[in-house]
């Protein structure tokens, strides 16, 4: 069976943007591929992170796993930082891949600003650490949003390069999965701009941890546009907030944008609304309502974290093993 392996940063707030993007692709996963999940929080900290949240913030995210369906006993959930591996062969990493391909990835260039000595190393660094959360379990898939693919690339780059520097077949050269509707789910407050935890306005996401009556609330209060729905996605161009609307309604509903055009084409959104509000309530109430009994056992949480990370330690020792014997590091 085909391994993936992806991860979820812990920053808090997870909302609907993360479960349309990333989790709620997980769990089908489940079904045709051994899964490894983790959060992690070793990428997290390339920015400062406040010690108590960082660990409330990890086990929100295995929370969250956990509260959409990926079974921890048909896939292993961990934090990153538990499995030493992750580092070892990342060091290795740093040493494989090139300033020049670190130079290219613009996701450092958005973060880092202009400001951009006063970035930290890890920052700059971190694709090569993504790679080595790949290649420390021989991943062959990766899901991923647009925003990751070039990392992806740069993974396949190192993998490439370790196997032709050392003359081997280490490392496989893994394939993204790349899924459809709102898989970008934009702000409910300006279709322009990503859902974010960090935008100042509340009601511009739908978070893990909101009721049904704040689901509905935000939805009823989520930008639109006053003309009716077109009849084709093309009609939906220079109409984000229209656009986000029934790309939201797609992924929940499990249908293409065009399936739901076709449904409520020439509609007002004083119709289309209370439709995704009902939908919405249905899908997405239940996840935050057991996300917040899982929150409320944190050490329920923390024993599947313990448990994944030990099954996650024993798939990457042979790995980095194989890795070090084929670098010519010396056994102890």
């Amino acid at each position: 069976m085909s391994r993936i392996f992806s991860g979820v940063q812990p920053s808090g707030n997870l909302h609907l943007g993360n479960y349309l993007g990333a989790i709620r692709n997980f769990v089908g996963l489940q079904d045709d591929y051994e899964c490894i999940y983790c959060a992690v929080n070793m990428h997290a900290i390339t920015v400062w992170q406040d010690p108590e949240a960082l660990r409330n913030n990890t086990r929100e995210v295995a929370a969250a796993y956990l509260a959409a369906g990926v079974d921890p006993k048909r896939s292993i959930i961990f934090a990153q930082s538990t499995v030493a591996a992750h580092a070892e062969l990342a060091w290795i990493f740093n040493c494989v891949a090139r300033l020049g391909w670190l130079n290219r990835m613009t996701q450092f260039k958005e973060k880092a600003g202009k400001n951009r000595e006063n970035a930290s190393v890890g920052l700059y660094a971190y694709p090569n650490l993504m790679a080595a959360d790949i290649m420390v379990y021989k991943a062959t898939h990766v899901p991923v949003g647009e925003d990751q693919k070039q990392h992806l690339e740069l993974t396949r780059d190192i993998a490439q390069k370790f196997n032709n520097d050392y003359g081997t077949e280490t490392f496989p050269l893994v394939e993204p999965l790349i899924f459809g509707a709102a898989t970008r789910v934009m702000s409910l407050r300006d279709g322009s701009k990503k859902m974010s935890k960090s935008d100042p306005s509340d009601y511009s996401r739908i978070t893990f941890t909101d009721d049904r009556d704040s689901i509905a609330k935000k939805l009823r209060k989520a930008r639109t546009d006053a003309d009716p729905l077109p009849e084709t996605e093309e009609g939906l161009k220079d109409r984000p907030e229209a656009a986000n609307l029934v790309g939201i309604y797609a992924a929940l509903a499990d249908l293409s944008k065009q399936e739901v055009l076709n449904e409520f084409a020439g509609a007002p959104f004083s119709t289309f609304k209370p439709a995704l509000t009902d939908l919405a309530v249905e899908k997405f109430g239940p996840i935050g309502e057991e996300m917040k009994k899982l929150m409320a056992d944190p050490a329920h949480v923390d024993a599947i974290l313990k448990e994944g990370a030990e099954r996650a330690a024993a798939l990457a020792a042979p790995v980095l093993a194989e890795v070090k014997e084929v670098v010519g590091f010396i056994h102890p």
